[in-house]
């Protein structure tokens, strides 16, 4: 059985455990979100067409995982006006897959996610305080001691990239890479020319997100200039 749901302004043809991105929807990998306008359901001569949605008719996804489209590039020019603009835009969507599709106003298995928040302000119950005779006065120096290297810790960029093993090539050598990018390059695991070479639209993607690059990697033809300088040092 399938059916027809509405969401984020778009209508989906879905059947059980399909997987499919739509608009950004509120949630974490592992929740539990629910389409009430179902549009149509079931097959053939047995579907229900909704006027506008079909009564009690629920479909319930479990969210994958949350992420942004590729960008898109809007560019814009005026003849003899001296103007012209450059936009990029990346969608938020979220990654589902079809749980179950209900009728009859049928509850489903799993209730959604967004009742997590409510036990929040259960775990908030007051602490017993200490008594104020055990509060000696060289704790303040120990807090102080152990604040400097959480700071340190937070500066220090995540790698996202294994590093192949071997010399770093010199990363200087592509067009618009400089001393400082190369740092923040090697930081996030990439050495190699062939490394940049062999990169997948979701790795660009990857590391135009983490290091807010604009589309810098796919304007500057950075896998091209990297494929060329690793043939040259062959």
């Amino acid at each position: 059985m399938f059916a027809v749901i509405k969401t984020g302004g778009k209508q989906y043809a879905v059947a059980a455990n399909d997987l499919l991105k739509v608009e950004k929807l509120p949630g974490e990998a592992g929740d539990t979100v629910e389409f009430g306008e179902v549009l149509m359901v079931g097959e053939g001569a047995g579907a229900t067409i909704g006027t506008p949605f079909v009564e009690g008719a629920l479909v319930t996804a479990e969210v994958v995982e949350q992420g942004r489209a590729r960008k898109v590039i809007a560019f814009k020019k005026r003849r003899r006006q001296n103007s012209k603009r450059t936009r990029g835009h990346r969608q938020y969507l979220t990654t589902v897959r079809i749980a179950e599709i209900l009728t009859g106003g049928a509850k489903p298995s799993k209730k959604a996610a967004a009742k997590k928040a409510d036990a929040a302000p259960k775990e908030e119950a007051p602490k017993a305080q200490a008594p104020e005779t055990e509060a000696p006065k060289a704790e303040a120096p120990k807090t102080e001691a152990k604040a400097a290297p959480k700071t340190k810790a937070a500066e220090a960029p995540a790698a996202i990239f294994t590093a192949p093993a071997g010399e770093p090539d010199d990363l200087k050598k592509i067009s618009g890479v400089g001393p400082a990018l190369e740092k923040k390059l090697h930081a996030a695991g990439v050495t190699r020319f062939e490394q940049v070479a062999a990169f997948t639209a979701e790795d660009i993607a990857k590391l135009d997100e983490h290091l807010n690059f604009k589309g810098r990697i796919e304007r500057d033809d950075w896998v091209g200039q990297a494929r060329a300088l690793a043939e040259e040092g062959k």
